[in-house]
């Protein structure tokens, strides 16, 4: 399935869209698209029966906002440095375990909605990710097979990046992270049933027209099993929570100089395969 949220921000309502690319309402069947229905099988297999019987109500797409495709998200933990093409063009060594941070929950906007380029800003990259969404309270996983079996599904992410916050400024990368705006995520959460594979996905992402990055996840160092397992670890994965699994090469920061960071008025567009597609455009803080 391909659930969704439409509406204008704060008040968006469940969606689906279907097999025949119809946009149907979910919001007579649930409540929202949130961890407790994540973590609700018999929920979800009522939005399943539903579609498949095809009498959800019909919703006009025309200009309808789509906004991130879950609600209540508890937390956002990042991987970093986790594809081998990303790390050689930054001249990092690969990590021996996985480089985990955060993004705040409130950096979490729709995927066509504005990102605001921070004041004093000179270094904004962009960063196409997979998303992973937690289906199942995660502790302690003792296996690969054991962590995909706690995902309700996959999403598109874009990790927005402000390079000299995050590296030149001192401390962790936090403050180059988690500036607003920073984590466009959807259109859609894509259930794992449609994504047989989660490490053959190609990923793309075009700044004003200009083809950046082109990978796949098959280059991760760490595939999506053991990102979810590994974190486990170290902190309670709950239902609704989301990690971004890393992006390939093509960044800004990977150019040669001078790098063409981002601006206010540039136009960024990214896409995984089978999941959807993003557009949004820069403006200044």
């Amino acid at each position: 399935m391909k659930l969704l949220r439409v509406g204008t921000a704060g008040a968006e309502r469940p969606a689906l869209l279907d097999a025949e690319g119809t946009l149907r309402d979910l919001s007579g069947t649930v409540a929202d698209i949130d961890g407790a229905l994540l973590a609700d099988a018999a929920a979800l297999g009522r939005i399943r029966a539903a579609a498949e019987a095809g009498s959800l109500p019909v919703l006009d797409a025309d200009g309808l906002r789509i906004g991130p495709p879950v609600a209540g998200i508890g937390k956002v933990v990042c991987i970093g440095l986790n594809y081998h093409d990303h790390a050689a063009e930054t001249g990092a060594t690969p990590p021996a375990e996985p480089v985990v941070f955060f993004k705040a929950a409130d950096t979490v906007i729709g995927p066509n909605d504005t990102v605001l380029v921070p004041r004093k800003s000179v270094k904004t990259d962009w960063e196409v990710e997979l998303a992973i969404v937690i289906g199942r309270t995660a502790r302690y996983l003792e296996s690969g097979e054991e962590a995909l079996a706690h995902i309700a599904g996959y999403a598109v992410a874009h990790d927005v990046s402000e390079r000299e916050f995050q590296i030149e400024r001192g401390g962790t990368w936090d403050k180059g992270k988690n500036c607003e705006t920073f984590n466009p995520l959807g259109p859609w959460l894509v259930t794992p049933d449609e994504v047989p594979d989660p490490q053959a996905l190609s990923l793309k992402l075009w700044v004003n027209g200009e083809l950046k990055q082109d990978g796949t996840t098959a280059q991760q160092i760490f595939p999506v099993a053991e990102v979810v397992r590994y974190v486990s670890q170290f902190m309670t994965l709950y239902p609704g929570d989301v990690i971004n699994t890393g992006t390939p090469a093509g960044v800004a920061m990977g150019h040669a100089e001078p790098k063409p960071y981002l601006r206010g008025g540039d136009v960024v567009e990214l896409e995984i395969e089978g999941l959807g597609r993003q557009r949004q455009e820069l403006k200044q803080a």
